[in-house]
């Protein structure tokens, strides 16, 4: 039971990070907004790397995600194979 809560409570923690992870998008946009704004003839140029601003702060949600869903499910396996 004390494992279990644990399990939950550590799977929470962990996806805090998602929270970085979408303020981090937002600040990639809004710049990218504010850039065209201030200079349009170079939209083609800055969409690139809004692109892959982007990419890579949604790569760390993705990894947020894999490491709570991780701590949920390593110790299902290790709680049926010896209980």
């Amino acid at each position: 039971m004390i494992v279990t809560a644990a399990k939950l409570i550590g799977a929470g923690a962990a996806t805090i990070g998602l929270t970085g992870a979408g303020i981090g998008i937002g600040t990639v946009f809004g710049a990218f907004i504010l850039g065209i704004s201030r200079n349009p003839s170079i939209e083609q140029k800055m969409f690139k790397f809004c692109l892959i601003g982007f990419a890579l702060t949604e790569a760390i949600a993705l990894f947020v995600l894999m490491i709570a869903f991780l701590i949920l499910f390593s110790f299902l396996l290790f709680y049926f194979k010896f209980c």
